[in-house]
């Protein structure tokens, strides 16, 4: 079939969207899938069909029905002098985003924090997890499976760690019960990785042993005690993926200078908005807008924006 007849046979429902990949080349389906659209709608998508993205490459890892591709301005913030373990020095921070306005703000903190001398910041700890749900027939062999986790955890730990060369099982805690569910939450380390694939595979391959020795029966690989995507307290406590503590000390004058306000003023605001304001409303962050900086970042770098949830979850203090 030449481009028309595909593009006839989607409007008449002959096709479905994902069918066009097997007649044609990615970059001729996502010109056909997006034609199809301005013919069915009477629209004009113009603008998503100039990239230089190969959308060869994307189609087979990245995105399924594409019709084009979103282009979101890109700035930088900077510098900012980070007085760090790993990182001690001046960097510019990549920020994509539409919000005007962010870029400035944002550049404007980074000028107050070099100028005051560098941001001194340190990770506490960087693990990703995985909570898959598991049914046992009541709570007796509940409270059994979870010692038969503790108990075997030397062997558990080889078999998720033969899966991979760079993710290391660090523990299997908490284990939280329900009743006849059991959710252990295993934690990994994954080296310069995010990690979600490889202890994903990992912890499949313990259950795969849990089938054989036990009569429970793993629901799901994910049972949302992870906490993967979703605002969590567990996430603030026991962490996911890099947890930050940073801290500044702002001489008088550049509060005044770039900031145009006194520290009594700020401390008075983080009180009032951030810690009261947030508590009064149920938040389980306690921040003005970590989000902003994390989804630009996020965006900016090819990361899962939707793990924005996660670095949304902190707690700012001022005196």
């Amino acid at each position: 079939m030449n481009n028309s007849e595909i593009i006839d046979k989607l409007l008449s429902g002959e096709i479905k969207l994902y069918q066009v990949d097997r007649e044609v080349s990615a970059k001729e389906a996502t010109d056909i899938r997006r034609e199809f659209l301005e013919k069915k709608y009477s629209i004009d998508l113009d603008n998503i069909s100039n990239y230089t993205l190969d959308m060869e490459r994307a189609s087979a890892r990245n995105i399924e029905n594409s019709i084009g591709v979103l282009q979101l301005p890109m700035g930088i913030a900077g510098p900012l002098k980070v007085n760090g373990d790993n990182c001690n020095r001046e960097v510019f921070v990549p920020l994509a985003t539409s919000e005007g306005a962010l870029v400035a703000s944002i550049n404007r903190g980074a000028s107050t924090i070099t100028a005051s001398g560098g941001v001194n910041a340190h990770v506490l700890s960087d693990i990703m997890t995985r909570a898959p749900v598991i049914k046992t027939q009541d709570a007796s062999q509940s409270m059994e499976i979870k010692q038969w986790f503790v108990d075997n955890f030397a062997e558990l730990k080889e078999i998720a760690e033969s899966t991979t060369s760079h993710g290391k099982l660090l523990k299997i805690d908490p284990i939280l019960i329900a009743g006849n569910y059991v959710y252990p939450r295993f934690v990994y380390s994954t080296g310069d990785s995010m990690g979600m694939n490889m202890v994903t595979i990992a912890t499949e391959k313990i259950l795969d042993k849990m089938a054989s020795e036990t009569t429970a029966r793993h629901i799901a690989l994910s049972g949302n005690a992870c906490v993967d995507k979703k605002p969590a307290v567990i996430n603030m406590v026991e962490g996911r993926g890099k947890s930050v503590v940073a801290d500044i000390l702002i001489p008088k004058d550049i509060v005044s200078k770039k900031l145009k306000t006194t520290a009594e003023a700020i401390e008075e605001v983080n009180v009032a908005k951030n810690l009261i304001g947030s508590a009064v409303s149920g938040s389980l962050a306690f921040n003005a807008h970590y989000a902003n900086m994390v989804a630009a970042i996020f965006l900016a770098t090819g990361q899962d924006a939707a793990h924005v949830v996660e670095g949304s979850l902190g707690i700012t203090t001022a005196e």
